[in-house]
């Protein structure tokens, strides 16, 4: 099995390959409960990072997901819905 270590080195030796820095247009039609669960699982995530590929994420690219899941709740409408569901859920 391979360690935490090497793990990271080779997710990272994937993202450095050729065409992984080009931009890519994503269509996405889903219902808004679906998009405000996306973005609930993808803020989980970048608060746990307890995946070895997650954690060897850098700060730049922690802020890149977070942009994506604020992006598609301001497009859906649910910016504000979400902000007061955090206030209720928070511990």
């Amino acid at each position: 099995m391979l360690s935490a270590k090497d793990v990271t080195v080779i997710f990272e030796t994937l993202l450095a390959s050729p065409g992984m820095g080009d931009s890519v247009k994503v269509s996405l039609v889903q219902p808004r409960k679906l998009i405000l669960l996306l973005a609930k699982v993808i803020d989980a995530g970048l608060k746990s990072r307890e995946d070895t590929l997650l954690a060897g994420m850098d700060t730049a690219t922690v802020d890149a997901v977070k942009g994506i899941a604020e992006d598609l709740l301001k497009k859906a409408g649910l910016t504000e819905l979400n902000e007061k569901i955090a206030l209720l859920t928070q511990k």
